[in-house]
Parts: C-alpha cells; sequence; structure tokens
C-alpha cells in the first residue's frame, strides 16, 4: 500500500534525482518552458512553484531575510548565480499578485518511440 507515501522515484537513485530535479527546474526558469513526459513535469511542478513562492515573499522582506532567501534558492538550484539573479529579479516580481499556480501543462501528442505521454510544463505569463 502506498499510504502517505509522496514523490516519485522515476526509475532512479536518489542522488540521479536530485541532479534531475535541479537540471529541469534551471531549464524551466532560463527558458521558461520546456517539453518533456508527463511524470517528469509533474515531479518537478511543485519544487519549481515552491522556489517561485519563497523568492515571492522574500521581495517583501528585509536584507537578511533576502540573502537567506537567495542562499536556499541556490542551494536547491546548484549555484547557478544568473538562474539565481533571473527568479529573484524577474520572475518572482512578476507573479506578487498571483497566490500560487505559476506554471501550466499542456498535453502533447505521445511520443512516437515508447508512446511516453508528453506535455509542455511552463511558466504562467500575466
Amino acid at each position: 500500500m502506498r499510504h502517505r507515501v509522496t514523490g516519485k522515484k522515476l526509475n532512479r537513485s536518489s542522488a540521479q534525482r536530485g541532479a534531475l530535479r535541479r537540471t529541469m527546474i534551471v531549464q524551466l526558469f532560463e527558458n521558461e518552458r520546456m517539453r518533456t513526459t508527463r511524470a517528469k513535469a509533474e515531479f518537478v511542478r511543485r519544487p519549481a512553484e515552491k522556489l517561485i513562492t519563497l523568492a515571492k515573499r522574500a521581495q517583501d522582506a528585509d536584507e537578511d531575510a533576502m540573502v537567506h532567501a537567495r542562499r536556499i534558492a541556490s542551494s536547491r538550484l546548484g549555484n547557478n548565480k544568473e538562474i539565481i539573479k533571473k527568479l529573484f529579479d524577474d520572475i518572482a516580481p512578476r507573479y506578487m499578485d498571483r497566490p500560487g499556480g505559476y506554471t501550466r501543462m499542456f498535453k502533447l501528442p505521445p511520443r512516437t518511440s515508447d508512446a511516453a505521454e508528453m506535455v509542455i510544463l511552463e511558466l504562467v505569463e500575466e
């Protein structure tokens, strides 16, 4: 039984899952949309939205809280300074009036090689 078991394993070890999550979130923030399988999109969606919320809350905080939030985001995204800057300076202010739901998924036809369900995961435009 899967009672209270959260998350997806995606047939990978924990280190591989962490690297996949980091890479896909960076790609999402960099390009603001990505084409991937539905399972991977669902795997990445929640932590990406949590990072946007973290950056949003840091906008109203004092300087110490802003630095702390940037360090938390940096630890979760792998010290990618350009992406951290984009997240805090471009993406978070765009969603200041939005209470959540920063991403959307569009269904695509299945992939021809293995018939995997494909989606486009993108940041919502205001």
